[in-house]
């Protein structure tokens, strides 16, 4: 898709709501809101739609979506879910994290809420159990945090000669990064290997972080889970290519976008996942009645054009792996 395309399509989804109150159309509301950006995200809105239209909703025929982005600043998520609860929305869509969940579960008891997210809702306290949510939130979540020790292992596997792995962290003031950290650490030492960890709090501190990688004698480097991260992968995808440093990724997106390997849950099928759950609110189903689903798709990708302009031979053991081979 073109940027201009992409422009056109978001323009439409974004002014389709407003046409239909001004009509004075009946059909349901649904409000998006999501802790990254429209551009780094588009495609899980893109999954998220397809999950509805699976169920009957086209948004522009049959349903409108409200869209809020907050462009990964988690100071603006209490105004923009308090902007969709004024619109009176059907059900609210609360993305990426368990901050927008949180949230909205403070803005509202009476909206249905559906959240997508790497966390699990019961630590988070968005849930009272998988099995039983309760109250008026459900959803989907996905494993993040739990994976990281794994994209550790498949990048020393592709990079073993690399004494010195790095590592991009998210910002640290969050329990899970923290939690990340830890298994990081944890699978880091028993291997021998030596990590050189940087925390970002924002795109800035990317270029000094990757200075520092290559200062510490870096030879592959993990990219932690963070919305942050998959808003700006191009540039992470960029840097690494700059300084032909081996990296792994959380989402298939980086690989397709040029990045040398991703592992970890799909987005898409998550999101999707997600627009099911919201499609069977809309026609009646309690959020409460609506057992949280654990995304169980799992993805291996490995862009081999990257591998060749690195001069990495991909072992046979990570080929015969791989869900998919980008050539």
């Amino acid at each position: 898709m073109t940027r201009r395309e992409f422009m056109t399509l978001l323009g439409c989804a974004t002014a389709w709501p407003l046409v239909a109150r001004a009509q004075g159309l009946t059909v349901p509301v649904i409000g998006f809101v999501h802790l990254g950006s429209s551009i780094g995200f588009s495609y899980t809105a893109s999954a998220f739609r397809e999950g509805l239209q699976q169920f009957g909703y086209t948004e522009g025929h049959n349903v409108a979506i409200e869209y809020r982005w907050a462009n990964n600043e988690p100071d603006r998520l209490r105004e923009l879910v308090a902007d969709l609860v004024r619109l009176q929305v059907a059900v609210i869509a609360a993305c990426a994290g368990p901050l927008p969940g949180l949230a909205a579960k403070t803005a509202t008891s009476t909206i249905p809420i559906v959240v997508v997210l790497g966390t699990d809702p019961v630590r988070t306290g968005l849930v009272a159990s998988l099995n039983r949510p309760g109250g008026n939130v459900t959803g989907v979540y996905f494993l993040t945090r739990e994976l990281v020790p794994k994209r550790f292992d498949l990048v020393r596997n592709l990079v073993p000669q690399a004494t010195t792995v790095a590592y991009l962290a998210d910002d640290q003031r969050t329990e899970t990064a923290q939690e990340t950290m830890r298994d990081m650490l944890a699978a880091a030492g028993p291997l021998g290997r030596q990590l050189a960890v940087v925390e970002a709090r924002s795109n800035r501190d990317f270029e000094p972080a990757f200075a520092t990688f290559i200062e510490r004698q870096a030879g592959a480097l993990v990219v932690g889970p963070s919305p942050l991260f998959d808003s700006h992968r191009d540039k992470l995808i960029a840097l690494a290519a700059h300084h032909k440093l081996p990296a792994i990724y959380q989402d298939r997106e980086y690989a397709s976008d040029g990045g040398l390997m991703s592992y970890g849950a799909s987005f898409r099928e998550a999101f999707r996942l997600g627009g099911r759950y919201v499609a069977q609110i809309l026609k009646g189903v309690k959020a409460a009645d609506l057992p949280v689903e654990q995304s169980s798709r799992f993805e291996l990708v490995i862009n081999m054009k990257t591998a060749k302009t690195l001069g990495l031979d991909v072992p046979p053991t990570l080929l015969i792996r791989a869900d998919e081979l980008i050539e």
